[in-house]
């Protein structure tokens, strides 16, 4: 019988190494465990009492709950003009941003959907001075809205609403990074700032 669940996105910390056995859809590093897929995180308790009660066995260490991500056969979500999406970000170049879309509203993506945010779609105002560099990195969960459905390989994005930037990132270092303002965000154990366009 499954414990704990909830809908978690790639990147998103699910617990510690130390407590927690690594199962499917997730990967470790440093101690932490992460979530490699976008899904429904679930913890599954280690053997009921009763069964360890009847073992005549016993162990120093006894069995970790595992922890995994379980992708759900969810209704197709397909992206349209207004819609909110989640997305995260794959590449980026100086002029555009590419990312892979996971979320239409509330409801997952079977399968990622290809866009872009151009740099001059990242903010409403000084958009002559905006540089990609400080407003993104890769691995950068982003919310943004589909502005157009572009080519047939991609979606154009943006980001320019207050609400609309990134939700969800680490740091240079690894951990994540909470925002201090609308275009900062800080590593609460280095204390390393770091540019980017945040959701408000």
């Amino acid at each position: 019988m499954s414990g704990e669940s909830v809908i978690v996105t790639p990147g998103r910390r699910l617990g510690l190494a130390e407590e927690y056995e690594a199962g499917s859809g997730t990967y470790v590093r440093n101690g932490l465990i992460y979530a490699s897929i976008l899904g429904t995180k679930i913890i599954q308790p280690t053997a009921d009492a009763t069964a360890e009660e009847t073992s005549d066995k016993t162990s120093d260490t006894p069995a970790k709950p595992l922890v995994f991500v379980e992708r759900k056969n969810a209704k197709f979500a397909i992206p349209a003009i207004g819609s909110e999406v989640l997305c995260k970000v794959v590449r980026m170049n100086p002029r555009a941003a590419s990312v892979a879309i996971m979320m239409v509203g509330s409801v997952p993506c079977q399968e990622d959907f290809l866009g872009t945010v151009r740099v001059q779609d990242i903010r409403a105002t000084e958009k002559d001075s905006v540089q990609m560099i400080n407003s993104f990195r890769p691995g950068d969960i982003v919310r943004a809205e589909v502005i157009s459905l572009g080519d047939q390989r991609s979606y154009y994005l943006a980001t320019t609403k207050n609400e609309h930037g990134v939700v969800f990132a680490q740091s240079t270092a690894g951990n994540t990074i909470i925002p201090i303002s609308w275009e900062e965000m800080q590593d609460p154990k280095t204390r390393d700032i770091e540019k980017r366009k945040c959701a408000k």
